[in-house]
């Protein structure tokens, strides 16, 4: 990731997931980094797909904050949808 916006160090949650960027009769895949952390009372979510693999877009990252209610609920969406892939 040449032009990276999300800073990447050995405490980022994953590197080198498999991203997907979708248009209107368009997508592109590229390698992503998705990062969870916790910043100014929020949980902070971040998504960057490699720049260097994607032309579609401007390098940039998408970044939502969750209040830890909102966290917790996507934890347990996480965890079903998990247990309905390993079923």
């Amino acid at each position: 990731m040449a032009d990276r916006v999300v800073g990447v160090n050995a405490y980022t949650t994953f590197t080198l997931l498999d991203g997907e960027r979708e248009g209107h009769g368009w997508s592109e895949d590229a390698p992503a980094v998705l990062n969870v952390a916790a910043g100014g009372g929020d949980v902070l979510v971040e998504l960057e797909l490699d720049d260097a693999a994607t032309d579609r877009a401007p390098p940039h990252a998408d970044r939502v904050r969750l209040s830890a209610a909102d966290a917790r609920a996507l934890a347990e969406e996480l965890e079903t949808y998990a247990d309905r892939v390993e079923d």
